[in-house]
């Protein structure tokens, strides 16, 4: 059993005010694994207070300053990848080599930050004025748990590269992974009350810094439903937002599509991180022309998908996080069937050969309307739609037929037919037969996806407020 009782504020490792303790769950069995301490908000308050003080020193840092600071912090979180690893698998139940894969990803985002930051000016002439983008201030970052230690060291690393400090409010879920994310950015050697964790509910310490007069910026990564709250909250003090909020992301498969080349790219869009992704591609459009052969197609490509022991290398999906999320991805798996969708793989219950945990099998409806729940809420699980299109107007129009727009695939062997529907789409970003992501691109979303970008330029200046002078 672990026991997670301190948080960090103003450079140390302190007991918080607050006294509730969280159990941590193991979700591959279903057992606790350790309690963490949550902070309340005297403890917030107190870290928005360091950070407050911290500001001033810090921006007023050089670019060279602060890459030597991206530098180190990459360095030890890279120092600890090992153990990352093996809290990912343990906590969040992220397959072996997703774990991996988050864990690289944390190192690279500060690497990435301190090469943006290297390339740009934070001064500029306009006509007679100088123009200086300025640095904020103090910045709640909120994070999620499908993706912890990434979302902590990426948001962290473009605050650091403005100049602004902050307090992070991780997930409460995911405390192994941030105890550990957090050992080591104490190891960098960062200045005290730069950046301050408060381990704590979201109705509590997220509260408070969507509240607070004193943090000028929230960055929050998670629901929609959650994103509206902090709106309309960090409206009261006119604070800056970035939301990163949910998805129904479409994978247009177009008529001249290879099927053996598309259908990975689908299964691998709409079950990456075992379903668990804002990114996923949960509505897959076929046309009509098609259909049963993708049917015949992508049943048997399923088959073939293992969803169990994350620790297993064939595993491809992990569990869902917490009985509550499993609970919610069953409930939609029994309401597409009570609509009328055909249930073409997987279906309720756990996975063959699993008697506990929050397994779930990776399921594909098919003959799917775009009006039913699961075309159109995020399930947040391994469960994908197919809806039959009768030609490409119809497939962009029931694409865009969605009150999100973060992400959006397509597939089709020409390229310039394929890149001519990405760009009808409405999404932040469209992947055209499974290029790979560019980390310096703007990552965010149109629509009651976000408010905002993160990553590269269009991240850095998210931190930064211009200012003009003249004379």
């Amino acid at each position: 059993m672990k026991s997670i009782d301190t948080i960090y504020i103003d450079g140390a490792f302190v007991t918080p005010h607050g006294t509730e303790l969280f159990d941590l769950h193991n979700p591959a069995t279903g057992q606790v694994i350790g309690t963490v301490r949550l902070g309340d908000e005297l403890d917030t308050r107190a870290a928005i207070a360091a950070a407050k003080r911290a500001f001033p020193a810090f921006s007023r840092t050089s670019k060279e300053e602060r890459i030597a600071v991206l530098n180190r912090l990459a360095d030890a979180v890279e120092a600890r990848s090992a153990d990352l690893i093996e809290a990912t698998i343990e906590e969040y139940g992220a397959p072996v080599s997703r774990s991996a894969w988050t864990s690289a990803y944390a190192v690279a985002v500060f690497r990435l930050a301190a090469q943006t930051l290297e390339n740009y000016d934070f001064t500029r002439q306009i006509g007679t004025a100088r123009v200086t983008m300025e640095p904020l201030g103090v910045v709640g970052l909120i994070t999620p748990w499908n993706a912890n230690a990434g979302f902590i060291c990426g948001k962290l690393a473009m605050v650091i590269a403005s100049g602004s400090t902050c307090v992070i409010k991780p997930s409460e879920m995911s405390a192994i992974q941030t105890s550990i994310v957090l050992e080591a950015l104490h190891a960098a050697g960062v200045p005290k009350g730069v950046f301050n964790v408060v381990n704590g509910r979201g109705d509590v310490v997220g509260a408070e810094l969507s509240a607070s007069p004193d943090v000028a910026k929230i960055s929050f990564t998670g629901s929609t439903v959650t994103g509206r709250a902090i709106l309309r909250a960090a409206a009261e003090t006119m604070k800056r937002v970035t939301l990163e909020l949910g998805g129904k992301s479409p994978m247009v498969i177009l008529d001249d599509a290879d099927f053996a080349e598309a259908i990975p790219f689908a299964l691998m869009a709409g079950f990456a991180n075992s379903g668990q992704a804002c990114i996923a591609g949960t509505r897959i459009l076929v046309p009509a022309s098609r259909l049963a052969e993708f049917e015949t197609a992508i049943e048997a490509a399923v088959a073939g998908i293992k969803s169990g022991d994350p620790r297993d290398p064939a595993t491809a999906i992990g569990p869902m996080v917490s009985q509550r999320q499993w609970d919610r991805v069953q409930s939609y798996i029994r309401k597409g069937a009570e609509e009328g969708a055909t249930l073409l793989a997987g279906g309720e219950g756990l996975p063959e050969g699993e008697a506990g945990g929050w397994f779930v099998r990776p399921t594909v409806f098919t003959k799917v309307r775009n009006d039913m729940t699961i075309a159109r809420d995020e399930i947040f699980g391994p469960v994908l739609t197919i809806i039959p299109y009768a030609d490409d107007e119809q497939a962009i129009e029931i694409a865009n037929d969605t009150v999100y727009g973060l992400h959006a695939y397509v597939a089709g062997k020409d390229d310039i037919r394929a890149r001519a529907v990405a760009d009808r789409l409405v999404a932040g970003r469209v992947i055209v037969n499974g290029a790979p992501m560019e980390p310096m691109a703007p990552f965010g979303g149109f629509k009651q996806s976000g408010i905002g970008r993160e990553n590269g330029v269009f991240g850095l200046e998210a931190y930064l407020e211009p200012k003009a002078v003249m004379g």
